[in-house]
């Protein structure tokens, strides 16, 4: 989809804890760096549908399992991924289209490193039954 990047990233293995990448200025898909915070989901839980005009969202998953999903208003289609530690992957999505995500193991968190801080004027919010979705 246009506007959605999905990044492979290295997990390197160390006998004391593994260390996960997340992101570098040099890599594709970064455009600067206003915030990053962690979010967490409960199992089965779904958070969204959520719209931003200017931030870019770069997000990982180190710990659970998260289903994404992206829906583009002018094509009406819908991406959608699931990442965890086991399908290691940045998602990053650009300004102007809608996320949701949905907690799929009992532990989810996510890491989103932001390209602007946060604005609650920048972004707008459905309820989840305002975007039809089959969860």
């Amino acid at each position: 989809m246009d506007g959605v990047i999905l990044t492979p990233l290295k997990k390197i293995h160390h006998p004391k804890g593994d260390i996960y990448h997340a992101m570098k200025k040099s890599d594709y898909g970064f455009n600067g760096f206003g915030e990053a915070y962690f979010s967490s989901i409960n199992q089965n839980d779904i958070k969204g549908w959520k719209k931003h005009s200017v931030m870019t969202l770069n997000i990982i998953v180190p710990i659970g399992k998260i289903k994404f999903v992206v829906f583009n208003e002018d094509t009406k289609k819908f991406f959608s991924e699931t990442i965890s530690s086991n399908n290691y992957q940045r998602l990053t999505i650009k300004p102007g289209l809608w996320v949701a995500f949905q907690g799929i193991q009992e532990e989810n968190l996510l890491l989103n490193i932001a390209s602007t801080e946060h604005e609650p004027a920048e972004a707008k919010n459905l309820i989840l039954d305002e975007i039809n979705y089959a969860w």
